[in-house]
């Protein structure tokens, strides 16, 4: 199941993701305290999930950002919850 859901999204296009995640995190911090802190949680256990399925292909740079862009999602929505 791994392989199609990484095939399907291999399939999107940058700007599509790009704008939809993008979307999903201003929908997320306009939504009030645990409801937006939620679904900013469920955004950052998917990149999560598709940054350990891709790391090997990343060069060491890339993965340091990706990390901290990854940190920051999850500050902001413990930030959310207090």
């Amino acid at each position: 199941m791994t392989q199609r859901v990484l095939t399907r999204l291999g399939r999107v296009k940058p700007t599509t993701a790009f704008l939809g995640v993008g979307v999903l995190v201003f929908v997320a911090l306009v939504l009030p305290g645990p409801v937006g802190a939620l679904l900013l949680l469920a955004l950052a256990a998917g990149a999560g999930w598709l940054l350990a399925q891709t790391w090997p292909l990343h060069p060491p740079r890339a993965r340091v950002m990706r990390l901290a862009v990854l940190a920051l999602v999850v500050l902001l929505a413990v930030a959310k919850l207090t």
